[in-house]
């Protein structure tokens, strides 16, 4: 049996200690199995002068034997990724149908007409409940699982890279087609999101969710918003998006058709001057009424809908607020439009015969349309790049206040004929390529694929209102890097025309940074405290499982059934069954083990002391106040850092003199409880009374207290 080591080397070990998860423990690549493969015998005994003598050769035998074990652990890794991947689907499936019949029952029970007889009782904020904690769970098994699978594709990655550098026997492209032939790497994450988000709105809103236009396009003709950027690494985009789905759903343009990939992308083609590059250097420098215009399309090459879009930037001191509004054209009239050979009026003949549109509306689009062919045409503006992604939206319908997008595949591609070069020709666009990430077809020199996803978060409040709780603390998370005001335009200019661009946006030195950070305390992915055995089985348990239960006495198991209940009010259900077999609600409850709730130390800690909510849970030392007060001190100067460093000074050698003596006879001082904490309230295990008390942790040490039961 192979033994899973979590002794990694350099930072790959340091990852995988921070985001190794428990239950999957021996599901993960033998990394440290691999790393010992690949060191043959040494050709002599190690002695005390030479303990690292040669190794000898590594032979067919030495590779024949690595590829088996490589083979193995590929295919383990590979089976328990789709097992988890297909009990995902199923869960998701079993939510859809629980959330579908308590909605059911919600517009049953507010409906006007049918039989009072055969209506069911309406759903109740228990059973919303029980679903959200479902969800919480799946979203949560969703995260570990993308979790898991980037961790082990790095892992053979690296070991594929060591094999090859030790060895000198090129195994990278042979074990690339395995991979392909077993990609337990590729996984849609994005339709479970999809899915996830769908189905958690519904029990958030308690079956009413907001409801309104969700179109890309004519609604949003002119918008104001406050837009803060932030870069988000490959390894934290599942996470950012699984707990974005929890605060708002994520926006389908299409809800009538299942979700594809090809749905999400957006591709935009920016114009200049490839004399001047006066529109890059305006959007750089902010200079006021700078403008950046792009023809933008969502979906594939065969999407015929063009939005003509331009940005303009306003200084602060104008009083007014950067404006980007767009106009619709059909593909074929791209060309014409913008060489001057097709009228403005003509580009809205037929909108203007339908009259589905206003006439105002209209008007405001032929003004746009003007003044950008104007541009165009005055300013020699033509194709320089475009910019590719995928967009995940997160927004409530017809609500444009709070407004996340993300947006992942980043790539950057020259779209100009410079350098002797026809890439898009006398067209408004190069044909050559479509939708088709990563674009492996193109030469290096034309593309630049960006490494992070761009995470924008859109705020429309009104004068000093505070954005919402959980944006703030999301954006200050070890998930973002904030890049203000970065551009995938300029971005885009600066690092595909480098002979060209003289001036460089300011976010390029971060580019050669780590942006990855220390996970922020109390913020991310978490299960449910309480949340019941999810609606597939869990094929991983702790070892101690069987002990802690969820089994009656009679052989059944509790929490399945409780959790069956998410939709179907079962609660009632097993009460009636229980009374069927000669047991009240209440011997039931005594009989039932805690099993996925609480043990004894967590309900005590739970349940908190009497006295209020100010008991110290933490107590607070003074020795942290006097640090900074010194150190605000020290930044004055003068004789009052003197007096406070002497003060300071003296209570530590107090200290340290008091803490010496007290090692001489060790034992724990119970910090005082508050006043009234002693009666009210009995504590019972076993029948007998207990005592609560807790202990301050030595000088040091962990100021976390312990919870110790006297009976």
């Amino acid at each position: 049996m192979l033994i899973v080591s979590v002794f990694f080397d350099d930072r790959f070990g340091q990852q995988l200690r921070s985001s190794l998860i428990k239950e999957y423990a021996w599901h993960y690549i033998a990394y440290e199995d691999l790393k010992d493969a690949l060191k043959t015998p040494f050709e002599t005994e190690p002695t005390l002068e030479n303990p690292s003598p040669k190794r000898k050769p590594w032979t067919e035998e030495d590779e024949r034997r690595f590829v088996a074990l490589l083979e193995s652990e590929l295919d383990k890794v590979f089976t328990f990724q789709k097992v988890k991947s297909d009990e995902i689907v199923r869960r998701i499936k079993a939510s859809d149908k629980e959330v579908s019949e308590v909605v059911g029952r919600l517009d049953q029970a507010t409906a006007t007409s049918g039989s009072v007889r055969n209506r069911q009782p309406p759903p109740s904020d228990d059973d919303f409940l029980l679903l959200e904690e479902d969800l919480s769970d799946i979203i949560a098994d969703v995260h570990d699982l993308a979790k898991y699978t980037q961790l082990n594709y790095t892992g053979f990655q690296k070991i594929i890279k060591k094999h090859d550098k030790q060895t000198s026997w090129c195994l990278r492209p042979v074990f690339a087609t395995r991979l392909r032939a077993k990609p337990f790497f590729k996984d849609n994450y994005d339709a479970f999101v999809v899915k996830l988000s769908k189905l958690y709105d519904l029990v958030r809103t308690k079956g009413h969710p907001v409801e309104g236009d969700s179109a890309a396009g004519g609604s949003q003709q002119n918008f104001v918003r406050q837009t803060t950027k932030y870069w988000v690494h490959p390894d934290n985009i599942t996470e950012l998006k699984l707990i974005i789905l929890k605060h708002l759903p994520v926006l389908v343009f299409n809800a009538s058709k299942e979700f594809e990939e090809s749905d999400a992308a957006i591709s935009s083609i920016y114009f200049d001057n490839t004399d001047t590059w006066e529109l890059y250097t305006g959007r750089l420098k902010k200079t006021e009424g700078a403008e950046a215009i792009r023809l933008r399309w969502y979906g594939g090459m065969e999407n015929d809908q063009i939005f003509v879009e331009r940005k303009t930037h306003r200084e602060d001191w104008t009083g007014e607020k950067s404006v980007k509004a767009r106009f619709p054209i059909k593909e074929k009239y791209v060309n014409a439009y913008l060489e001057g050979r097709m009228t403005v009026e003509s580009i809205f003949e037929k909108a203007r015969k339908e009259g589905k549109k206003s006439e105002k509306q209209i008007a405001d689009w032929e003004q746009l349309a003007r003044e950008i062919q104007y541009r165009v045409i005055t300013r020699q503006l033509v194709p320089v790049n475009r910019s590719f992604y995928h967009r995940t939206a997160f927004q409530l319908p017809g609500d444009a206040r709070v407004r996340v997008s993300l947006d992942t595949e980043l790539t950057m591609i020259r779209e100009d004929n410079l350098d002797g070069r026809q890439r898009c020709g006398q067209n408004w666009r190069r044909m050559d390529i479509g939708i088709d990430y990563p674009f492996k077809q193109l030469p290096a020199a034309d593309i630049e694929r960006f490494p992070y996803a761009v995470l924008e978060v859109k705020l429309q409040t009104q004068a000093g209102q505070e954005p919402p709780q959980w944006i703030k603390e999301l954006t200050s998370s070890h998930l973002v890097e904030a890049v203000p005001k970065f551009s995938k335009f300029i971005h885009g200019t600066a690092t595909l025309m480098p002979d060209r661009i003289n001036l460089l946006p300011f976010w390029m030195p971060q580019m050669d940074v780590d942006i990855r950070k220390p996970i922020t305390p109390g913020f991310g992915i978490e299960r449910p405290v309480q949340s019941n055995q999810s609606t597939s089985d869990d094929m991983l348990e702790d070892d101690d499982s069987d002990d802690e239960g969820g089994i009656r006495v009679d052989g059944t198991d509790v929490t399945t059934q409780t959790n069956g209940a998410a939709g179907n009010g079962m609660q009632y259900h097993d009460s009636q069954g229980d009374e069927a077999n000669g047991y009240t609600a209440n011997e039931t409850n005594n009989m039932v083990a805690p099993g996925n709730l609480l043990d004894i130390e967590e309900r005590i800690a739970a349940d908190g002391l009497l006295g209020g909510n100010d008991y110290p849970l933490y107590d607070s030392e003074d020795e942290s106040n006097a640090q900074d007060e010194l150190e605000e001190a020290r930044q004055v100067g003068g004789l009052q850092y003197y007096y406070k460093l002497t003060k300071y000074n003296l209570k530590s050698a107090g200290r340290n003199t008091i803490q010496f003596l007290s090692y001489l006879r060790p034992f724990p001082q119970p910090t005082e409880l508050p006043e009234g904490a002693g009666g009210g309230r009995n504590r019972r295990i076993l029948g007998d009374d207990i005592q609560v008390k807790r202990f301050k942790a030595p000088k040091g040490k962990s100021k976390l207290f312990l919870t110790i039961l006297f009976t």
